[in-house]
């Protein structure tokens, strides 16, 4: 297989690829436009001579719209992190894919899309029992969109038709979250679990679960009662890998008397118990571990917080990454600055603190009126006297 590259006019290329024939094997050629600088097309047009011998080379005008999502993903698989690619592939395979996979790419309409949003928001569930919600299928455009965007920059589209299609309107959802008696209820019930310091760093320390599960020994400075969050554990299948916090940056969180004299006990316990088994405690060994030593999964996380929550308590059933949520909710009605809670969270702007938060504002808001109106009344007391 051989390629070529010859230039049409400023930046746009023609990718000439030289195919023999399956039945006769005369040479046949293949041609593709591309956008941009001579080494780009010429890494294009190595790119494509890969897809050739490799056997994975499709035709742009035979193209279908699951064998470009295919593609897709492979490209992007560099680019995002397993746990994302995963989640696009749901999307586009097994939500989209059914609907429009069969349609030759060139031949998509904003109209097809359109009807594939309306089917899955009225039967999109694969077990057939009824539609996906406004938000799955607002994600399933996100990605169709992005990915639809690759095929304009590689010439297999002349425009976007994703783009002309209207997203599902998505009603904000409640944020649920324990009180601060619920939440000492919580904790009082989980004492003598090992659900307990799990439950404890994401209630009062507002850390979430994958921080939870990737925290070591060594990022935690009991002299100075401060914790570094550096890592932050995601699980595919049943592979689970540490990577960077979600913002993409590293952050420290203060501990409070309580959290601190609980991860003293927490400590020594963990260490009595592993040298039972012949272990020695190491500074890079889990905060939150096995019996063993060895790391939880998210997933058995997950199973034990629900299976405790149900047996322990008679608290609402809420997910373990809500005892966040109940963290930033407490943070912010108590009169903490939002500045400081996006900070603790882990937040990359205090605006996604404000937006998710918002309905804590109101009572802040009524608080701030009464004190600036308290300081008024006093300042013209003092100015009468």
């Amino acid at each position: 297989m051989k390629g070529h590259i010859r230039e049409r006019s400023p930046g746009k290329w023609a990718i000439v690829l030289d195919v023999p024939d399956p039945e006769t094997g005369k040479r046949r050629r293949k041609w593709h436009t591309f956008h941009g600088t001579k080494r780009q097309a010429e890494t294009e047009c190595a790119r494509l001579v890969a897809e050739l011998n490799g056997g994975s080379y499709i035709e742009p005008a035979k193209t279908t719209v699951r064998e470009y999502f295919i593609r897709w993903l492979q490209h992007e698989k560099a680019n995002v992190s397993p746990k994302t690619h995963q989640r696009y592939e749901d999307l586009l395979l097994k939500n989209i894919a059914p609907s429009l996979g069969s349609i030759t790419l060139n031949k998509l309409t904003p109209a097809r899309i359109d009807a594939t949003w309306s089917h899955l928001l009225e039967n999109g569930r694969r077990d057939g029992k009824g539609g996906l919600s406004p938000r799955t299928v607002h994600h399933c455009r996100r990605v169709m969109l992005t990915a639809m965007e690759q095929a304009v920059k590689w010439d297999l589209l002349k425009r976007n038709p994703v783009a002309l299609t209207r997203p599902p309107k998505i009603e904000r959802p409640t944020v649920e979250a324990y009180s601060a008696s619920q939440t000492a209820e919580l904790l009082e019930a989980l004492k003598d679990t090992r659900m307990f310091i799990p439950a404890l760093l994401a209630a009062l320390c507002g850390l979430r679960r994958g921080e939870v599960l990737a925290l070591r020994w060594r990022n935690v400075d009991l002299e100075s009662g401060v914790i570094a969050i550096v890592e932050s554990a995601e699980q595919v299948g049943q592979v689970v890998r540490y990577k960077e916090p979600k913002s993409g940056r590293a952050r420290t969180v203060a501990v409070s008397s309580t959290v601190l004299a609980e991860l003293k006990r927490h400590r020594a316990a963990q260490a009595e118990e592993q040298l039972k088994l012949g272990l020695r405690p190491e500074h890079s060994s889990f905060v939150v571990a096995q019996i063993d030593g060895n790391p939880l999964k998210p997933t058995s996380l997950t199973h034990e917080w629900v299976r405790l929550l149900a047996k322990k308590t008679t608290l609402p059933r809420i997910r373990f990454h809500d005892l966040r949520h109940s963290h930033a909710t407490q943070l912010l009605a108590a009169g903490v600055h939002p500045k400081i809670a996006s900070e603790r969270l882990g937040h990359s702007t205090i605006g996604i603190t404000l937006d998710l938060y918002s309905h804590v504002m109101p009572g802040m808001q009524a608080n701030a009126a009464e004190q600036v109106d308290a300081a008024i009344k006093a300042a013209t007391k003092r100015s009468g006297e």
